[in-house]
């Protein structure tokens, strides 16, 4: 096992090797992997399976027809070299995604480049830093002669950003293997603040049905759908409790045909968030017990939560060995809440010990300003592996 005498030697080779670090980053950067584009994506999973194959870890593609292709990267020592060593329970499994928000063509208008000490392009910070520090986490234990003693299980996962629909079964099935989840997403802020509380997250739409009628011959032959719209928003809006951590929030209103027409459809689009899975299920409740409030009007409740809460006693005792190890490594971490999602959201819905932004550490994430402060590069990895080493 790594003693805290080993973590300086961890951080020092790591420091050695931030000018690879930095240009392995720029590789991924420039291979663009947005979501959308599955050639894209699975080109860049490619890229990254040449990096683990060198090292001598198994690498397996998972499949997918109308996604990219996950990739699944297992660690475990030579069984020549195990002579000794005890397995433990239960794998670790780290967490990183494949596709970015921006699409293929974004780095023509927003280029990689260097300036003063951060490191600037599409998906720099998510979470291409992530993948990045993986590798290199890997490097360190392997020139300190550690051995792992679990199975460490590496999945990137190529729909991320766009709700983890074709993944979220693979992930919750090696979760449920796992004595820990570790996922790279960046760290909160300039500080690298690690994320031991996320919000569920989701989107409703609510579609109503109404009654066409003329505007003007007449209109109280109608039902005015966009009238239901508007009194519905306003009963939603009153779902809110910013003390508790609740948001519900209509964002897109469609209905109505022409000016002259009284609206027989109207849909509104709601994001949804809450802190606490108790919480979660009150909204839910709510939003499946709306009623019609116009006489004539009829609505219904679609979709709904997709990604339940990552709550604080699902990262809390990781978190305190993340604290310890970095300031056995020279430098602190603190703590946030993250108001958007992870796949860390399903793994710690299942009771899997997890943490969160562990990633790099950066800012501007899905911006033109995306970020990261490659003078972190090497804390951020040795944290990484101090926590493989050790957990």
């Amino acid at each position: 096992m790594l003693s805290a005498e080993n973590l300086p030697e961890i951080l020092g080779f790591l420091q050695s090797r931030e000018t690879a670090m930095a240009h392995l980053l720029k590789r991924c950067v420039l291979c663009e992997s947005p979501t959308d584009s599955k050639p894209a994506v699975d080109y860049f999973g490619c890229m990254l399976a040449t990096e683990w194959k060198m090292r001598g870890a198994k690498v397996e593609f998972l499949p997918r027809k109308d996604a990219g292709n996950h990739l699944r990267i297992i660690w475990l020592p030579n069984p020549a070299r195990r002579a000794g060593i005890r397995a433990r329970a239960g794998q670790i499994l780290v967490l990183g995604h494949l596709d970015t928000v921006y699409e293929v063509g974004t780095i023509k208008k927003m280029p990689f480049r260097v300036t003063q000490g951060r490191a600037f392009g599409p998906g720099v910070l998510d979470m291409k830093g992530g993948l990045v520090i993986a590798v290199f986490a890997v490097d360190a234990l392997a020139h300190a002669g550690w051995l792992p003693d679990r199975r460490i299980v590496f999945l990137w996962t190529s729909d991320e950003e766009t709700g983890s629909k074709t993944s979220r079964a693979v992930i919750e099935h090696e979760a449920r293997r796992s004595a820990a989840v570790l996922v790279l997403e960046p760290a909160n802020g300039p500080e690298g603040q690690l994320k031991t509380r996320r919000k569920a997250t989701g989107t409703a739409e609510l579609v109503i049905s109404g009654r066409g009628a003329h505007a003007g011959l007449d209109p109280g032959a109608g039902v005015n759908a966009v009238h239901e719209l508007a009194l519905q928003a306003a009963r939603l809006m009153r779902l809110n409790n910013h003390r508790r951590g609740i948001s519900v929030n209509p964002t897109i209103a469609q209905g109505g045909t022409r000016s002259n027409v009284i609206p027989a459809e109207a849909r509104l689009t709601i994001d949804l968030r809450a802190e606490t899975l108790a919480d979660m299920r009150r909204i839910e409740r709510k939003l499946m017990a709306l009623r019609p409030i116009l006489p004539g009007a009829h609505l219904s409740v679609q979709g709904g939560f997709s990604r339940p809460p990552l709550e604080r006693h699902a990262s809390a005792a990781l978190f305190s060995k993340a604290r310890e190890l970095a300031q056995g490594l020279g430098f602190s971490v603190g703590e946030s809440l993250a108001g958007g999602g992870s796949d860390g959201n399903f793994t710690a819905a299942l009771g899997v010990p997890t943490l969160d932004g562990l990633g790099v550490v950066g800012e501007g994430p899905h911006s033109p300003d995306e970020q990261v402060i490659l003078s972190a590069l090497s804390q951020r990895a040795a944290l990484l592996a101090a926590l493989l080493a050790t957990l």
